[in-house]
């Protein structure tokens, strides 16, 4: 595991939720380490303060507002990259919404297929628009956010557990698909972060007590690195370490 920001001079990076979070930091992080940042996010006002202070830092980025259930869209944002630099270095998907806490048999339709449309199947979109770009970079890396909802099967949260534990579905067999190959692709769970969705889901908990979506970026941006090594796994970020996936017998 690389421990320090990696440096990301001349390399195009590609954020989705990028506009407020740990998206946000991202972004804002990757341009910091000499990347040129693809912001995408639905909000344009806050893509262009987002945009004001990676300028502000030195940097530079192209903002994409875009709502991912827009599923062409994502299509077409793939094109437009390669139309503009040929390939992509890093590919962070991690726009997500909650839902509703709720239990299973009350969810409307509607909701449970907007959580599915923006958690699953956009994810899913993102990685055929950008597998292409990213196997053009020398050292392709994907980065897909997950959480520990995938596993711990909470009561009333079964559309946003099962959408991030397909999400960790893709992101194994895309690693597994591409082992022979530079591109590196990795699941990371950040954990319980003071974030707007958190405060959604638990309205009730102190949120100082939470890290900060800075700190928690700061532990992801290592996995954009050209010199990170592991693929089709899950970055932990309350541990700082990769985590395997139980594999059958």
């Amino acid at each position: 595991m690389i421990d320090n920001p990696p440096d990301l001079t001349g390399r195009v990076a590609l954020v989705t939720g990028a506009s407020r979070g740990i998206g946000y930091f991202l972004a804002k992080g990757l341009a910091a380490c000499g990347a040129h940042v693809i912001a995408v996010a639905r909000t344009t006002g806050a893509l262009e303060e987002l945009d004001d202070n990676i300028k502000a830092e030195g940097g530079s980025a192209t903002l994409v507002p875009l709502d991912l259930t827009d599923m062409p869209a994502i299509d077409r944002l793939g094109g437009a990259i390669y139309e503009r630099w040929g390939k992509l270095d890093v590919m962070v998907a991690n726009a997500g919404i909650l839902g509703v806490i709720s239990p299973i048999g009350h969810v409307e339709a509607k909701v449970f297929e907007k959580v599915v449309s923006v958690n699953l199947t956009s994810v899913w979109r993102l990685i055929r628009s950008t597998d292409p770009l990213l196997r053009q970079s020398d050292a392709g890396r994907a980065i897909l956010l997950t959480s520990g909802a995938s596993y711990r099967c909470r009561p009333f949260w079964g559309p946003y557990s099962a959408t991030k534990a397909a999400v960790e579905a893709l992101s194994r067999t895309w690693a597994a698909e591409s082992i022979q190959t530079p591109l590196r692709v990795n699941a990371v769970d950040p954990g319980a972060t003071r974030t707007g969705m958190r405060a959604q889901a638990y309205p009730g908990e102190d949120p100082m007590t939470l890290p900060k979506p800075s700190e928690v970026a700061e532990k992801i941006l290592p996995l954009a690195s050209p010199e990170l090594a592991e693929t089709g796994l899950l970055f932990d970020v309350r541990q700082n370490r990769f985590l395997r996936y139980h594999e059958p017998d």
